[in-house]
């Protein structure tokens, strides 16, 4: 089951990668969400099958047919309503996703570096039994917010976004002390060849 949803994680939300960018946790609504969403569309399909059953007569064949395949239609539209409302936390940034429609979604990119704050809420007798919360980003250029609902295990979530951001502003901060470095050697390397063709001036000056 885990590969088989690993599999859906890299088909589905591939694309909003760029080619150097790394999913270190999908993060999804809790499975209960799931099972309403597919409870109706399946007791629908069962129902439909199970009246032809009952009356086996050609046209019912028809009508059955018919209504097994606009339930399954149905369960189709609920599971990607379901699955791919979602975040991609990467190893840069967080990535919220949201399927509108089938051919409307839409993909919100926070980088790390912009991230002020992350937390987590836990109410309700079921949410604290199932442990299921909402995360909540906060931005640090607008002081906007962007919130999952029905997360699983909340607080592991926003743990594992405050680790992989700190990971991320760590190594941001090797990488630019570096290419500070590399700038101050090079207008270091650069004054003293101008000192040095300044002396072989001097030098040669009768």
């Amino acid at each position: 089951m885990q590969s088989l949803v690993a599999t859906l994680n890299r088909w589905f939300f591939q694309k909003h990668l760029e080619d150097d960018e790394e999913v270190r946790e999908y993060v999804h609504t809790h499975w209960r969400l799931g099972l309403k969403h597919l409870f109706w569309p399946t007791a629908a399909f069962i129902c439909s099958w199970a009246f032809l059953v009952i009356a086996p007569f050609l046209m019912i064949f028809y009508v059955v047919a018919v209504t097994g395949t606009l339930s399954l239609i149905w369960w189709a539209r609920n599971f990607l309503d379901y699955f791919l409302d979602a975040w991609l936390i990467t190893d840069q940034a967080i990535i919220d996703v949201k399927w509108h429609g089938w051919f409307h979604r839409t993909a919100t990119k926070i980088l790390f570096s912009d991230i002020q704050g992350v937390s987590y809420e836990i109410k309700g007798i079921s949410g604290t039994l199932l442990r299921y919360g909402t995360i909540t980003v906060e931005k640090v250029s607008t002081g906007g917010t962007i919130s999952l609902d029905n997360v699983s295990r909340p607080r592991l979530v926003a743990a594992a976004i405050l680790r992989t951001m700190e990971e991320y502003l760590h190594s941001k901060n090797i990488k630019d002390a570096k290419h500070i470095q590399e700038i101050l050697s090079g207008v270091v390397s650069r004054e003293i060849s101008l000192g040095e063709l300044k002396s072989r001036k001097i030098t040669v000056k009768p």
